[in-house]
C-alpha cells in the first residue's frame, strides 16, 4: 500500500532561534530525531522481506547519505547491505539525451541504461549477485571493468533520482522491491509568513556543497537551479506516490548552520543579474535566523554531505 505523505511542518523562526540558545542540546535532539527515522526505516525494510530498496529524492534532499545510513542501520542488525548508485548506469557521452539548446539532459531517465539496470536488479533478486557497470565522470564514459556485487542474503539499496520510476521496477517482482522517497518536511515562517520553503533550504544546501566540494561558482549553481527543479517536477516528484516509505530528511537546526554561509551572499551578484533578486531574498530570509557553528555537527551527520 502506498505510503501516506507526512504533511509539512511550518515552524516559526522565533522558535528555532529560542531553541538555538541551547545550541548543543538542540543539535543533539535534531540528530537523534533523524537517526530514529533511519532506524525506523530499517525496521520497515526488514519487515517487508524485500532484497532491493529503491531510494530517491530531489536534489540536495540527502538521499545519498540517507541510503548509506540505512545500509549501516541494516548492518547493525546483522544484515548484509550494499548501496548502488544509479549514476553507475549513465550511458556514454555520445548517447546522452539533449535539451533544446543542445546541452546534455542529465535529468532525463534516457540518460541511463535502463536495460542494464533491469538486468542487474533481476540478477540480484534471483541469484543474489551481479556485475555492475562503472562510470568515469571525468571522461563521461563507461569503464571497461565491471564491479562484482554479492548480497549474501542481504539487501541492496539503489539510490538515484529515477529510483522510483516504473521503467526501472515494473519488470521486477513487486514483493522484492521496497520504495523509499527522501525529502524535507519542515519549512519556516516569520511573523506568520512562510519565508523558507523546503526548496529554498535545498538550494542553500546545494550552494554550499557545490562550492565546497564540486568547485562550482555561486552563479553556476543558481543558473542550474531552475532546470534542476523542472527536472524534479517532471521525473522525480510524479512518482512520490509509488513510495512505500516517505523519509523526512529535515534537521530543525540546519537553517542556523546555513545562515553564516548564505546571509553574507546578499549583493554578491550584480543588480542586473537574472538571479540577483533570488539570491538577495534568500540571504535576507536566512538573516532572520540565529547562526550556529559547524562545530555542533557530528562528523557522521547526514548534514556533512552538504556542510563538510
Amino acid at each position: 500500500m502506498p505510503a501516506i505523505w507526512i504533511p509539512k511542518r511550518l515552524v516559526e523562526v522565533s522558535l528555532i532561534n529560542t531553541a538555538a540558545e541551547s545550541a548543543a542540546s538542540f543539535a543533539r535532539h535534531c540528530e537523534h530525531e533523524y537517526e530514529g527515522r533511519v532506524h525506523a526505516a530499517a525496521s520497515e525494510v526488514l519487515a517487508s522481506g524485500c532484497s532491493v530498496v529503491m531510494l530517491t529524492g530531489p536534489s540536495a534532499s540527502g538521499k545519498t547519505t540517507t541510503a548509506h545510513k540505512l545500509a549501516e542501520a541494516l548492518r547493525l542488525r546483522g544484515v548484509v547491505s550494499q548501496v548502488v548508485s544509479l549514476d553507475n548506469f549513465y550511458k556514454n557521452l555520445n548517447e546522452y539525451p539533449r535539451l533544446p539548446d543542445g546541452s546534455k539532459d542529465y535529468e532525463n531517465i534516457t540518460a541511463l541504461d535502463v536495460d542494464e539496470i533491469q538486468r542487474c536488479l533481476n540478477e540480484l533478486i534471483t541469484t543474489g549477485r551481479t556485475e555492475l557497470p562503472e562510470f568515469d565522470f571525468l571522461t563521461e564514459n563507461r569503464k571497461p571493468e565491471k564491479i562484482p556485487l554479492e548480497l549474501k542474503g542481504g539487501v541492496c539499496i539503489v539510490e538515484g533520482i529515477h529510483a522510483l520510476n516504473p521503467q526501472l521496477t515494473d519488470s521486477l517482482p513487486r514483493d522484492q522491491v521496497y520504495k523509499v522517497y527522501a525529502g524535507l518536511r519542515e519549512e519556516y515562517s516569520y511573523r506568520g509568513q512562510r519565508v523558507l520553503p523546503t526548496r529554498d533550504i535545498r538550494l542553500a544546501r546545494r550552494m554550499v556543497r557545490d562550492y565546497k566540494f564540486r568547485g562550482h561558482s555561486l552563479e553556476k549553481t543558481l543558473n542550474m537551479w531552475e532546470r534542476v527543479c523542472a527536472g524534479e517536477d517532471k521525473f522525480i516528484k510524479v512518482f512520490k506516490k509509488e513510495a512505500d516509505l516517505l523519509m523526512d530528511t529535515s534537521f530543525s537546526y540546519e537553517i542556523c548552520l546555513l545562515a553564516p554561509f548564505v546571509t553574507p551572499l546578499a549583493g554578491e551578484l550584480p543588480e542586473d543579474h537574472p538571479n540577483a533578486e533570488r539570491l538577495n531574498a534568500l540571504a535576507g530570509c536566512f538573516s532572520l535566523v540565529e547562526p550556529l557553528s559547524l562545530d555542533l555537527v557530528p562528523e557522521n551527520s547526514m548534514l556533512r554531505e552538504f556542510l563538510g
